[in-house]
């Protein structure tokens, strides 16, 4: 039962890139956010506007938990900041687990998010500007809890063959 865990910052690619890993490794890929939306039967978004941050982050946490502890092996893909919170980043080193940072460099994440942040809520409503300055300032701010990962691999201006690549190469 070993768990794959894909982190990192909205955008650096941790849902295309745990689909082909998924496909490449016949492990299943389960997204994190949308195991929280199927429980609660609501958007994240909706979560966030009718019950706050705190119920979402406490739901988030224990259906991490309960992925981790589940008998068969998996990929899961977490949302942006749940490393962050209720001390998930302690989860990334546990037995059995091989997490993995997908890092990104502002400008990848910002070419990636511009053209499509109205899905985006916490950014949906910034201008190009503020966009840069936000990310740069959630990514500064998430660092510490991101790089509690045991590997990082970098995203920048790679294709999601050579990122599938150098993960099957820490898996081997």
């Amino acid at each position: 039962m070993r768990k794959i865990i894909l982190l990192g910052y909205m955008g650096c690619g941790k849902s295309t890139i745990a689909k082909t890993l998924s496909n490449t490794t016949k492990i299943p890929f389960v997204d994190l956010d949308k195991s929280i939306e199927e429980r609660a039967n609501l958007t994240v978004n909706e979560i966030f506007e009718q019950d706050g941050e705190i119920y979402f982050r406490k739901l988030e946490h224990d259906i991490f938990i309960e992925l981790l502890n589940s008998p068969e092996d998996l990929i899961i893909g977490l949302g942006g900041g749940t490393p962050c919170y209720a001390n998930n980043h302690e989860l990334l080193n546990g037995d059995a687990v091989l997490s993995i940072y997908l890092k990104a460099s502002v400008a990848t994440l910002f070419d990636r998010l511009v053209a499509n942040k109205s899905k985006r809520p916490l950014i949906a409503d910034k201008s190009e500007e503020e966009m840069k300055e936000f990310i740069a300032k959630h990514l500064f701010d998430r660092s510490y809890y991101y790089n509690q990962a045991q590997h990082k691999v970098n995203v920048d201006g790679r294709s999601i063959e050579q990122t599938v690549n150098e993960i099957l190469n820490l898996l081997a």
